[in-house]
């Protein structure tokens, strides 16, 4: 699209002739960022991959006008031979840098997101969960995306530690353009993050209601991000997607 939004109509998609998602629409602004929330089992990250062109849906359409698009998936998938810095450098690879380049490249990166240079030197089995999210989520940033898709990209992370990396990805969106699409099942996380959320049904998942957060990132404190998930929380629409259901 010519303005750079990443846009999906009537995202429709089945597995093993099980409806996974139901004519799905949404739009995110070039530099936007947008929550995909719900249960589990609602198709969340199912959408994700169409978004970011891994999964073809079985019906509907997506644009995607990016160039440099970068995933953090739920499992970190960093290759057990390389070092923390090794798997950062790896998004590099493809460009036309000295290998030294982009090594001072995934240290910087590495340093942005918490990790040190004894950390850097470390292989995935010798990192805990968190780390290895936060090796993830360098390997991502480092390639400077245009388009970075996030699924619970936090969810191992400790509260200030996911306080801290949600701020560097929002930053990285407002002052590069980025556009971010991530799928939590925490509503703080999409308060905090998000300019718009969407909220999935059950499966199949259907876009049930659709969530703005005006007020700029910067000032959504505590106090903010508490209030807002009282006032989504007591919505019906979100009490019905979020409510068990005998297919669990």
């Amino acid at each position: 699209m010519s303005d750079g939004a990443l846009a999906a109509s009537g995202i429709t998609r089945g597995f093993s002739g099980a409806k996974v998602l139901h004519a799905v629409d949404l739009s995110v602004p070039k530099g936007g960022v947008l929550a995909i929330l719900g249960p589990s089992g609602s198709g969340k990250t199912t959408l994700l991959h169409i978004l970011g062109g891994l999964l073809r849906p079985d019906a509907g359409h997506v644009e995607l006008p990016f160039e440099r698009p970068a995933f953090v998936f739920q499992d970190p998938l960093l290759l057990p031979w390389r070092t923390a810095r090794g798997n950062v450098a790896f998004g590099l690879a493809g460009r036309r840098l000295s290998r030294a380049e982009r090594l001072a490249r995934a240290r910087s990166m590495l340093v942005k997101v918490g990790l040190g240079h004894s950390e850097a030197g470390l292989y995935p089995h010798q990192l805990s969960g968190g780390m290895k999210k936060r090796v993830a989520l360098a390997r991502a940033l480092v390639i400077e995306p245009d388009l970075l898709l996030l699924d619970e990209a936090f969810s191992a992370l400790d509260v200030g530690l996911s306080r801290e990396m949600q701020q560097l990805v929002r930053l990285d969106a407002q002052e590069r353009g980025v556009t971010v699409v991530l799928v939590t099942h925490d509503l703080s996380e999409a308060v905090r993050l998000a300019d718009e959320a969407v909220v999935l049904s059950g499966r199949p998942g259907r876009i049930v209601t659709r969530l703005s957060i005006d007020r700029p990132s910067r000032l959504r404190d505590d106090a903010f991000v508490e209030e807002e998930i009282r006032r989504i929380a007591g919505q019906e629409a979100i009490r019905d997607a979020f409510r068990p259901t005998l297919s669990g």
